[in-house]
């Protein structure tokens, strides 16, 4: 594999079929679970942007020439996204100095409002993917995991009101 592909693929990943952005997600649950414990919400918000840079030009030479702007193989943004969707957790273990593996309920919910928000489309994230092009393939998923950050407080607080 090329550099590019390496990149947009997360090492082959999005190859696994059926649903290669579900796969892209699972897998970057134990990356931001590693980049979270080595370094804390420094190293993912970090990870995060690396992340986003590579994807957006891994993104763009996968693409280039075809008419399809936004392959299932490429899973990099599903990864960021996911990323992005797990921030609150990092952000309260590291404030708070508690293992953020025991905020499990929190790993599930930011998984599935994830996923149920880059499927699902309303709204920018929709905007964002119409785009056509390598930026929107990756905003999409940005904006995704933003909305799905904020589900996961907001389904925090309630829990935690009660």
């Amino acid at each position: 594999m090329r550099g590019a592909e390496l990149i947009g693929t997360v090492l082959g990943v999005g190859y696994v079929k059926p649903a290669s952005g579900t796969w892209g997600s699972l897998v970057a649950l134990p990356w931001a679970w590693l980049l979270h414990v080595v370094g804390g919400l420094p190293l993912l918000v970090v990870g995060i942007a690396v992340a986003f840079a590579a994807g957006w030009w891994a993104t763009a030479r996968m693409t280039a020439g075809s008419d399809d702007h936004d392959p299932s193989e490429i899973v990099v943004d599903e990864l960021v996204g996911q990323w992005i969707a797990l921030l609150p957790l990092s952000v309260a273990s590291w404030r708070m100095g508690i293992d953020i593996t025991v905020m499990w309920p929190g790993w599930i919910a930011a998984f599935v409002l994830f996923r149920l928000f880059d499927i699902w489309k309303p709204g920018p994230i929709g905007w964002a993917d119409r785009r056509g092009d390598p930026l929107g393939v990756m905003l999409d998923d940005v904006i995704a995991g933003i909305v799905a950050a904020i589900g996961v407080v907001v389904l925090a607080g309630a829990y935690h009101a009660f």
